[in-house]
């Protein structure tokens, strides 16, 4: 009796996670998925104590950055996500000259970028492996797209860093980018940047931050 209660355990738990499967390849696939509701309950906690401002206090971040992520990611990698905040916070981002700004004590560079939205099918969807994009608008609205996995595929091979997409747009979120938000694309996390706004302005200035990502 008892083999038979463990047996019907093991099987309802495998059930459970088929229909979470199921119900996730229906709804999409966006961010790395953990699984581990007490690790969330801790990363949502952490993220909302602002430990990790270190005197930037401009933006939060947007809803869709990955929590977990970034959590993990500031535990193993103090010192770079600190040296990020600290610069963020003691700069004048919107007088800065526009080009690449090393990030003292570090070997982060601060990409400070004044450019324009474009049309949807002008722009390339891309993912990176070794590196975090950390993006952040201080100067008009720029959309992002993030893409399903389940029904991308890679249109080319990888190169240093990159890897484009073959994506459906019916199955892609997009999200508005503006100064009180700041946006993280971790490796599970296939973005697509500077896509058109409703806005008749498609002026931007973003300051964009390529971070280690610690495997």
């Amino acid at each position: 009796m008892r083999k038979f209660f463990v047996v019907s355990r093991q099987l309802l738990a495998v059930g459970c996670m088929l229909i979470a499967n199921a119900a996730i390849a229906q709804s999409g696939y966006y961010t790395r998925y953990f699984g581990d509701e007490a690790l969330q309950q801790k990363a949502d906690a952490w993220t909302a104590s602002e430990v990790w401002r270190n005197g930037f206090n401009a933006a939060m971040p947007h809803e869709s950055v990955n929590r977990i992520d970034f959590y993990q990611q500031y535990e193993k990698n103090p010192e770079q996500w600190k040296a990020l905040f600290k610069w963020l916070a003691e700069t004048d981002l919107l007088a800065i000259p526009k080009g690449k700004h090393p990030i003292e004590g570090t070997t982060l560079v601060a990409s400070v970028e004044d450019s324009k939205n474009q049309p949807l099918e002008k722009r390339n969807s891309e993912s990176h492996y070794f590196h975090i994009d950390f993006q952040y608008v201080v100067k008009g609205t720029e959309r992002f797209g993030v893409i399903d996995h389940f029904t991308s595929t890679p249109k080319d091979t990888y190169k240093p860093d990159v890897i484009h997409y073959n994506y459906d747009v019916t199955k892609t979120k997009f999200y508005d980018s503006t100064p009180d938000k700041f946006f993280i694309f971790f490796p599970g996390d296939w973005h697509i940047a500077k896509i058109s706004t409703d806005q008749e302005d498609q002026s931007i200035r973003v300051i964009v931050i390529k971070v280690d990502y610690i495997w």
